[in-house]
């Protein structure tokens, strides 16, 4: 029963005291905002949340992008460094079977004595037939030495395959240390966009999280044509393969965003991209930064269904023209692929994939 005792009653003193002090100052600093999270300043209107939660969104779909871009480097770095260890393995099989031979060779020659071949002339019974052998010999022997030869060069060869293939698996390294890096600081963002929207009513997550019909409507106030249908879209495509990319990319509104995805039932912008084309048999690079210059650029002006449509000062978010100021496109964990008017963020310039 002793377990149950009531524990004494200690006062605060000494250390102990200034043990509780930090630990109330720290939580009134947490409170107040000083931990850098989405939860400083409990004032901050709904207005004022979207404003930094969609800050927050571009800043982590630049640092997707830079994810997206080591995380392709990296790939290719693997499969040049399996590449490099699969031909230094075979080339070390074909050193173990030369070197097998170069032994035999050897063994023979001792078991033979190594008699000196002047002692040998003179201890035949058959001259003539000794010296077609001792010309034989020196065939053979002319053979080995190219062996041996032939084994030293393999033996350089294989150590610079494994000098390539240490190079490339501290570039690796360095990849996947960045990709950590960008990681942390995607996790970071949303993390902190997630907190300011559970600031939110179930309401106003829902407006800010919707297709937003009545700002668009104000801000394509001059179009007034309503969503751009995906027959007309594809209708007005330049070509067969264009048709198919934007049938593919009205095929997945609705899907989620994650960010890193490509598919086939989640997505981030530019990994849209990315699979529409690819369903076209049309192969893109993976980043936003690398696409805007996989094909030929186009002004705003003469822009036509399946051309690419970039914003933000950094190229870090893409999406698909569908046409009529429209495009298709993955924003942000917030929503899902949506069509959206292309003047809803900054412009930043053009793509038409040829």
């Amino acid at each position: 029963m002793a377990a149950h005792r009531k524990p004494r009653q200690r006062s605060l003193g000494g250390n102990t005291a200034r043990t509780a002090a930090t630990i109330a100052l720290a939580g009134a600093a947490s409170a107040a905002g000083f931990d850098g999270t989405g939860h400083a300043d409990p004032q901050l209107s709904p207005a004022q949340v979207k404003a930094r939660v969609d800050k927050l969104y571009q800043e982590a779909e630049a640092a997707t992008e830079k994810y997206n871009g080591a995380k392709e480097e990296a790939d290719r770095t693997e499969e040049r460094l399996n590449a490099l260890r699969d031909e230094a393995a075979r080339r070390t099989d074909r050193l173990d079977a030369a070197r097998d031979a170069l032994g035999s060779t050897a063994a023979a020659q001792y078991r033979s004595g190594g008699i000196d071949p002047s002692v040998q002339l003179l201890l035949s019974p058959d001259p003539r037939r000794y010296l077609d052998g001792a010309s034989l010999a020196e065939r053979v022997g002319s053979r080995q030495a190219t062996a041996v030869a032939d084994v030293r060069k393999q033996l350089r060869e294989i150590e610079q395959l494994r000098g390539a293939a240490r190079v490339e698996l501290a570039s690796l390294k360095s990849r996947q240390a960045e990709l950590r890096r960008e990681k942390r600081t995607i996790t970071g963002k949303l993390g902190e966009a997630r907190q300011l929207l559970s600031r939110l009513s179930e309401g106003q997550r829902a407006q800010f999280a919707g297709d937003g019909s009545a700002v668009r409507a104000s801000r394509s106030a001059l179009r007034n044509l309503g969503p751009v249908s995906a027959s007309t879209a594809t209708a007005e495509a330049p070509n067969a393969r264009v048709a198919a990319a934007l049938a593919y990319a009205y095929g997945k509104l609705g899907s989620p965003y994650v960010w890193g995805a490509t598919g086939p039932d989640a997505f981030d912008c530019s990994g849209l991209v990315q699979a529409a084309y690819r369903s076209a048999g049309i192969s893109l690079p993976r980043t936003t930064y690398a696409q805007i210059g996989a094909g030929q650029r186009v002004p705003l002006s003469e822009l036509l269904p399946g051309d690419l449509v970039f914003f933000y000062s950094g190229i870090s978010h893409v999406g698909i023209y569908v046409g009529h100021g429209q495009m298709i496109h993955a924003p942000n964990p917030s929503a899902p692929v949506r069509l959206a008017p292309i003047d809803e963020m900054p412009f930043a310039g053009a793509t038409r994939v040829t």
